[in-house]
């Protein structure tokens, strides 16, 4: 609960008096740069204790604040709930008196795990505060340990299935048997509990291959067996709300479940290839939008960069890399550092990821019309100061986005260019005049996504003369330097890598750049140009995290 809801966690102890604005943004500065959320952040720190905090929730919402679960509880309140339920809701019952069933729950600002109940149970439902950590512990007092099943155990029931199918009402029966529906729960818990970013469901002539994709790289799990693929992907396909007869054209749909107590939003994608269907599941992080500039591993010269950008009173700001690079990230944190109550931000996302509140989102349609360009031209009407673009792909969103940032408002974008100075040159291939671009352009950041050394194997080594010399680096500048690689662990999955590290080059926009520009000098004088003035290239950067042990000569290699 705490790492999931810092934001309002903040706003709810403000409310109750318990600390003061400055404590508040103190606290929260510190907070953005440990990682730590914002209530360990004010425990560690003394202002207030743990009680004090869960009594100020439990007040916010209008519940009840338990300090100690009850030690025993009545059968029949217990039986209430299956031990699967409450291992996945993280809730234990405490009373169900006069209709209504009060559970303590690990997040009681989870909705949607409320509504979910609600509707399995058929039971008004009221949700109490306790501390995490003993709602953790109380499911396993009252419930036991979670089953034990693997994916590898669950494999062995699909024996009793005959995953032949011959119409699409066979398909949904197969679909719904609990097998199924078990071994398609176990898959989206493992990807959480693996922080996979996504699941790729896989059918081939004689395999059905399912991967998760950690830190940027897939990894495969033990498949089921290939006769069971359809009913596999039409159980995806009836949690996300698809036809699971059309199997002839894509589909986009959406999951919302809860896994460990915690909400997950999952973005659903189909495609019909020579041997079924292939679908990608997207496990989006609402962590993402918690996130400041602080939390993000840039120096300190880059993120005040970025924060002088988007404060100033208009010009365009962009995010530039490939796709998965972490540009939706950079731009919440970015947009978080202006979503104050006197500043309205609108967006244009396709499709709208994470829910941020106080922004107004809108989500793109190509099918009625409302493309980039469309909604752009909308939110002129509705006297926004910034607005966010998910991506300029073609000439007439660029020129709405130059009028929108000459008319007094801060543009925030991307585009997919190799660089930094890259960004100038592919809006002038779109068709915008330079002296547009020159006019409104504050400032490009280029980023990457590079694997991080695993802390658990981290060792030294003695790098190949002829591996060093693909830097491209002076050896003076390398000496005394070490340098390390993941000999593969368990808490890495035997691969030596664990999380992800970002790179950044930032190019500030300035009056010689801006001469440049017009005269439409080519990316390579202006990379030299931004070079000369300050600006640090992804090399360089890469560079930086080797010396600091973060990641590997290979990985910079790989995306510099």
């Amino acid at each position: 609960m705490f790492d999931d809801h810092s934001d309002l966690i903040r706003d709810i102890v403000l409310e109750a008096g318990l600390i003061n604005q400055t404590q508040a943004d103190e606290v929260w500065e510190s907070h953005a740069s440990t990682g730590k959320s914002f209530a360990d952040g004010l425990m560690d720190t003394g202002l207030a204790d743990r009680p004090s905090i869960l009594q100020a929730i439990a007040d916010h919402l209008g519940v009840q604040y338990y300090s100690v679960i009850p030690a025993t509880l009545p059968d029949e309140v217990v039986k209430v709930l299956k031990p699967a339920q409450a291992h996945k809701y993280m809730v234990v019952p405490v009373s169900d008196e006069a209709g209504k069933l009060t559970l303590v729950a690990k997040d009681p600002f989870n909705s949607s795990a409320v509504n979910e109940l609600t509707f399995i149970l058929k039971h008004d439902i009221e949700i109490a505060v306790a501390d995490p950590q003993a709602v953790e512990a109380g499911v396993i007092r009252v419930y036991g340990e979670p089953s034990a099943s693997s994916i590898e155990d669950l494999l062995g029931e699909f024996d009793q299935i005959d995953g032949t199918v011959a119409t699409e009402e066979d398909v949904a029966n197969v679909a719904n048997q609990a097998p199924i529906i078990r071994f398609v729960d176990l898959v989206l818990q493992e990807a959480v509990k693996a922080k996979a970013s996504d699941i790729h469901f896989e059918p081939f002539e004689d395999q059905f291959r399912i991967r998760y994709r950690i830190d940027g790289s897939l990894y495969e799990m033990a498949p089921p067996p290939k006769n069971l693929s359809s009913a596999v992907i039409a159980r995806v396909k009836v949690l996300s709300a698809l036809n699971i007869a059309e199997r002839r054209v894509p589909q986009d749909g959406r999951i919302k479940t809860t896994i460990s107590g915690r909400a997950i939003d999952l973005r659903v994608s189909t495609l019909p290839t020579q041997f079924g269907e292939s679908v990608v599941l997207r496990i989006l992080d609402k962590t993402v939008v918690n996130l400041s500039l602080d939390a993000l591993s840039m120096k300190d010269d880059v993120k005040e960069g970025i924060r002088q950008m988007v404060n100033k009173p208009n010009g365009i700001f962009i995010v530039t890399g490939p796709t998965g690079s972490g540009k939706t990230t950079t731009l919440y944190s970015a947009l978080r550092e202006v979503n104050t109550e006197d500043i309205k931000i609108l967006t244009a996302e396709d499709p709208v990821e994470y829910e941020v509140e106080g922004i107004m989102q809108v989500p793109i349609n190509h099918q009625v019309g409302l493309t980039f360009a469309a909604a752009l031209r909308s939110f002129l009407r509705q006297d926004p100061d910034t607005i966010m673009v998910g991506e300029i792909r073609d000439i007439e969103t660029a020129q709405i986005s130059v009028q929108a940032s000459l008319t007094g408002h801060v543009v925030l974008s991307t585009l997919h260019t190799n660089d930094a100075p890259g960004a100038v040159t592919r809006l002038i291939d779109m068709g915008l005049e330079p002296f547009l671009i020159s006019a409104s352009l504050e400032g490009v950041l280029a980023q990457r996504l590079l694997r991080k050394i695993c802390r658990n194997c981290r060792t030294a080594y003695e790098p190949d003369k002829e591996v060093i010399s693909m830097l491209d680096v002076d050896a003076l500048e390398i000496s005394n330097k070490k340098f390390y690689f993941g000999k593969g662990c368990t808490e890495c999955n035997r691969s030596g890598y664990k999380g992800r590290q970002g790179l950044f080059e930032l190019m500030t926009i300035n009056d010689s750049l801006r001469t440049l520009i017009t005269q439409k000098a080519p990316t390579l004088v202006l990379k030299q140009k931004a070079v000369e003035l300050g600006m640090r290239p992804l090399r360089e950067d890469g560079l930086r995290c080797i010396f600091d042990g973060y990641t590997t000569i290979e990985e910079v290699l790989k995306y510099t």
